[in-house]
């Protein structure tokens, strides 16, 4: 499929490209855009495109805008090269980043900056409406401002300020989504088959009530009852002003999201203000603040439970309630109503946000600026659970269950930043010195209670049986000194230098401090007399880059022992004791990681075609990796401490390509590509045995990282087809022995590889089966203005990864009594029917649904992941009240080209698929309105 693949997206690539690129234009019709002029936000400061040392991608969000997204961090996937962005169809879900691969074992997500302001809560806290320039830290020389936190990469949102004479904006969309690859199962006539087939290839007794399969006809459609299409909409309204001394920006916003899966909602209520004020000429103040509360609801859903329940088992039963199984297990199945359970079920989360800081500036001199800024994140959320009781059929829940959860986390930020910026001659310096100090104080308690007197009094104190109550608190602090100094010699030659020095009260006395230097250089050959003068090449930059960044994500107290308390029972007499579970490691420190990059800027033919290509590499040393601990030691060797003795490499190239293939008066069209490649290997982990990250059944292991091979392999046995006839059962290695087809291997059964040819097939014959991680990810944009219409198509994708189909090894086992995928329709039957899938037999004695590489799929991917069409009403229609209304139409994840059999290829980052809520398609109609 891959060679395939490949070929296609070069003929996508190919069309698109396709047509007169140098038009019918003569260059005078050209307006050069200054974008090397343009300032964009880096750490402490801003920057000039065109005085940028590092790698940074800026995210163009005039092509991402009117896009049907909760988030933005799904409205920039694609946008920037070198950045994964993995997106999940949950209500209320946040993306996860990947900035140039997996750098640790331990937290990779980037540090996320808002407003100055670290940002702990996920994107979906920030409306996309409010957000006036996102900019990606992907390099060391640029990331190392940040220090202990910018190993991972760090993103920077800027939200907006005043406009010159007032703006008043209302925004709006409303869309339908719809699950764009349903699954599908047998009908009830299908399964009544395959159960008989099953039960009998055991030697079991069948279902007297499935005697004639073809006359239980359709049954029930479990999964089209848990499915079905749902509203998303969103409402903000802003306003923007400025004067001469003053800006102000204020908005709210309202966005509502109905899953998908029956009984899931969120709903998200945004409040921004933005102010600066001059109130001196050498001193400006101003502040960001963002009020934000959400409501994630679900019932108690399951996906796979939904695929797995029996088509001839009814929903409700002849009262109108709930239905639920016989009371024989054998022939009835043992699932709960699923489609009861995520009805009378209510899980809800309640969050209340505030990220806000206030600032003062003030020029002491000319050239030279001091801020003082302090923010304070809160954010505060509340979880619970509502079961009732209830009895369908053989399943019951006797009482009524109530847990409830406070959760609170304070954070505090105080920067003070002295700046120095100063052009004399053909020098230019910049250069900024301050200091960073951090606190975060957590803090949860929950409780839960069984069987209430009456289902209408909903609270903990009217609970009955087990009462269970938890509670804790932990808190940490950084401490942070910082300096950077950028120098310029004649816009041709920049030295950029970065120092930052940590304190992190996550790791002991002796190794609470770290240093995180970088540097790096650029030549603008552009500006050199042999090119100046060019009429090819408007701008060529080349850098150079090294630093040191760290990671100090690992969790707090990781340096200390951790202790737990017991009640033993001594003669009838309760005794508490304190026993210690974690074993200290008093000399775990920070996660360093040094980091190479190279790469030029390249804008040739007026600017019509820009490319930015970057090459890295990314050492990770120091990771930390579980600690072996003996069981004599009186520790626990399963809740070990974590040791600095790992090594992870990742080496990529990354390119940016901007082109306008036509310019025209009324007619134009521009193309942005973005590819990334990326290459990981874990090179040390302290030991030859594996970390196992994900698990199967038989206790089998999925996922691992281990040294050698990129992170999150999978592994397993290697499967050689579909026994056929006895006579290859008895020439192949043993795998279950017997003589008994009801319990041993028969033909039918998985063919599993001799791997070691010992002549038995055991645990020693799994090895590596597949690995999540893609050779490349690329897009593809397209936009395209004739008049007052807009078009944009994006695509967007993924080659050589794979995915752990983890779903199939319930949905296709054949082997117990649930119901299972349409697929096994072509299950073996017969000498020659199917090399495979094999055959049904309850129990499964060869062990055919073991973790192996029959449920490794092909996870390459071509998404259109949006197209938008809209309509500007020509400014003199309505001039007297309106200076902007535009309409329009988008559609969102419109069609995916892959192989891969489930929901969506876009599954977890460990390529893991195991009942994950599916990305939905949105097909949605909007309105910008400006006054």
């Amino acid at each position: 499929m891959k060679p395939k693949f490949l070929r296609s997206t070069i003929a996508i690539a190919a069309v698109y490209f396709s047509g007169n690129f140098y038009a019918q234009q003569t260059a005078d019709t050209l307006q050069r855009e200054q974008k090397i002029d343009e300032v964009v936000v880096i750490g402490y400061g801003k920057a000039k495109v065109k005085d940028l040392t590092g790698s940074v991608s800026v995210i163009n969000l005039g092509k991402a805008e009117n896009q049907p997204v909760a988030d933005i961090g799904q409205a920039i996937q694609g946008r920037a090269s070198g950045v994964t962005v993995i997106n999940s169809g949950e209500p209320g879900s946040n993306v996860t980043f990947r900035i140039r691969g997996t750098g640790t074992i331990q937290n990779n997500n980037p540090l996320i900056v808002v407003d100055g302001m670290p940002l702990n809560g996920g994107l979906n806290q920030i409306n996309m409406s409010d957000v006036e320039s996102i900019n990606i830290l992907k390099d060391a020389s640029s990331t190392a401002i940040y220090g202990s936190r910018g190993a991972n990469g760090v993103v920077i949102i800027t939200t907006k300020r005043g406009a010159k004479g007032g703006i008043l904006n209302f925004d709006t969309f409303t869309g339908i989504q719809s699950v764009s690859n349903m699954i599908k199962v047998l009908d009830a006539s299908q399964y009544a088959q395959l159960n008989n087939e099953m039960l009998t290839n055991a030697g079991m007794s069948t279902n007297p009530e499935f005697a004639n399969p073809a006359s239980l006809g359709k049954g029930t459609d479990w999964v089209d009852a848990l499915f079905s299409p749902a509203l998303i909409s969103n409402y903000s309204l802003s306003y923007g002003g400025r004067s001469e001394k003053s800006n102000l920006y204020v908005s709210t916003s309202y966005f509502n999201q109905k899953g998908v899966v029956l009984n899931t909602n969120y709903d998200r209520y945004i409040v921004q203000l933005n102010g600066d004020t001059k109130i001196k000429p050498f001193l400006k103040i101003g502040n960001s603040v963002k009020l934000q509360h959400d409501l994630k609801r679900s019932g108690s859903y399951d996906i796979k439970g939904t695929i797995l329940s029996l088509p001839t088992r009814p929903i409700y039963d002849a009262n109108g309630g709930w239905a639920g199984p016989g009371s024989n297990p054998m022939l009835y199945g043992d699932i709960d109503n699923p489609i009861g359970k995520a009805t009378i079920v209510e899980n809800s989360t309640k969050g209340y946000n505030i990220q806000g800081n206030i600032y003062a500036e003030a020029e002491i001199i000319k050239d030279l600026k001091f801020k003082s800024l302090g923010g304070m994140e809160a954010n505060l959320w509340y979880t619970r659970t509502w079961s009732p009781k209830y009895n369908w059929g053989v399943k019951s829940q006797e009482n009524s269950y109530l847990s409830e959860g406070s959760n609170r986390s304070i954070t505090l930020l105080w920067d003070n930043t002295l700046t120095y910026d100063k052009t004399f001659g053909n020098h230019h310096i910049n250069a900024v010195v301050g200091s960073s100090a951090q606190n975060n104080q957590f803090n949860y308690l929950s409780a839960s209670v069984q069987k209430f007197p009456s289902e209408s009094t909903q609270q903990i104190d009217n609970g009955i049986l087990q009462p269970v109550q938890h509670g804790n608190a932990s808190e940490w602090a950084i401490m942070s000194y910082l300096g950077r100094a950028n120098y310029s010699f004649s816009n041709k030659y920049y030295l950029t230098g970065t120092i930052r020095r940590d304190g992190s009260s996550r790791f002991g006395v002796d190794n609470r401090w770290g240093w995180f230097p970088s540097a790096a250089l650029a030549w603008r050959i552009s500006n050199e007399n042999f090119l100046k003068d060019s009429k090819t090449i408007n701008n060529l930059k080349l850098r150079l880059g090294y630093g040191i960044t760290g990671n100090q994500e690992i969790g707090n107290y990781s340096f200390s022992s951790s202790y737990n308390t017991y009640l033993y029972n001594f003669n009838s007499t309760y005794v508490s004791a304190v026993l210690p579970t974690v074993l200290p490691n008093p000399n775990v420190k920070w996660e360093g990681q040094e980091q190479y990059n190279a790469g030029f800027d390249l804008d040739m033919f007026n600017n019509r075609i820009s490319l930015i290509v970057d090459g890295y590499i990314k050492n990770t040393n120091d990771m930390l990796v579980p600690m072996s601990v003996p069981v004599t030691s009186g520790y626990s060797d399963v809740y070990v401490p974590s040791i600095n003795a790992g090594k992870i490499q990742n080496k990529g190239i990354e390119a940016t390509l901007s082109t306008k293939n036509f310019v025209g008066e009324n007619f134009k069209w521009s193309t942005d590509v973005v590819f990334s490649y990326n290459k990981n290997n874990v090179e040390s982990i302290n030991s030859e045995t594996p970390i196992i990250t994900a698990s199967g059944g038989l206790n089998s292991t999925i996922g691992q990282i281990q040294n050698g091979y990129p992170v999150n392999i999978f592994y397993g046995y290697v499967t050689d087809g579909v026994f056929q006839n006895q006579s290859e059962v008895n020439n192949h290695a043993v795998q279950m022995p017997g003589s008994n087809p009801a319990t041993s291997t028969a033909p039918g059964d998985i063919r599993f590889k001799d791997l070691n040819n010992d002549g038995v097939i055991n645990d020693k014959d799994r090895t590596i089966i597949g690995n999540p991680n893609p050779k490349f990810t690329f897009s593809l944009n397209n936009t395209f203005t004739y008049k007052n219409f807009d078009l944009t198509i994006f695509l967007q994708g993924s080659y050589g990864n794979d995915i752990f189909n983890a779903n199939r090894m319930y949905t296709e086992s054949m082997s117990v009594i649930n119901n299972q995928n349409a697929s096994v329709l072509g299950r073996w039957t017969g000498e020659g029917t199917s090399n495979s899938m094999p055959r049904a037999i309850y129990g499964d004695p060869n062990q055919n649904s073991r973790v192996s590489d029959r449920y490794v799929e092909d996870g390459s991917y071509i998404k259109i992941k949006n197209i938008n069409l809209s309509y500007t009403l020509p400014k003199g229609a309505f001039a007297q009240n309106f200076s902007l209304i535009k309409v329009f139409v988008s559609a969102q994840n419109l069609v995916t080209w892959t192989k891969y059999s489930g929901f969506d290829p876009e599954v977890p980052v460990n390529g893991i698929d195991n009942g994950t809520y599916p990305i939905t398609r949105i097909v949605s109609l909007g309105l910008n309105v400006g006054f």
